[in-house]
């Protein structure tokens, strides 16, 4: 190899260093953004809910939607252990989850199991149309609080 020709290669190979780095620094200024849907979703009209445990949202929104005599309530279908579903079982009125036998009540405390807090319940409300509108994002689980509106949908049958 001549000289000439070694220069040429070695000027070569730091041009596309130079390049590589510009179109990496390039790259850097946009960013990496991830677009999920929406959380917040209607989950129909409040007066087709039976009182108890609605597993209808499970597989599509991972909600459970609880009718008491006084209104409405959603969790989030989220083990606070290690996050599997938990699975209803209306015979024994409780949630199980399948994994590591935690057991939780209608009201999504922990009655067994390793998990160390209750589960979540996501916000929902009655829109104007009678609809209830569930959203994911806004979540809470301590007991007090989340008996309280926006956790909590008083509705009253007509």
């Amino acid at each position: 190899m001549s000289r000439g020709d070694f220069l040429w290669a070695g000027w070569s190979m730091l041009a596309a260093f130079f390049a590589a780095s510009a179109a990496a620094g390039a790259r850097f200024m946009f960013p990496n953004v991830i677009y999920e849907p929406s959380q917040k979703f209607n989950a129909g009209q409040a007066s087709g809910y039976d009182l108890g445990v609605s597993t209808k949202w499970l597989n599509e929104q991972r909600v459970w939607i609880v009718r008491t005599p006084s209104g409405f309530y959603a969790m989030w279908a989220r083990c606070t252990h290690l996050g599997c579903t938990p699975n209803w079982w209306g015979d024994q009125n409780r949630f199980k989850c399948p994994c590591h036998g935690s057991n939780y009540t209608m009201d999504g405390d922990v009655i067994a199991g390793p998990a160390p807090m209750p589960l979540w319940r996501t916000k929902v409300m009655l829109a104007p149309t009678g609809d209830l509108i569930v959203d994911k994002a806004i979540l809470e689980n301590k007991p007090g609080k989340r008996e309280e509106p926006p956790y909590f949908a008083p509705y009253a049958a007509a």
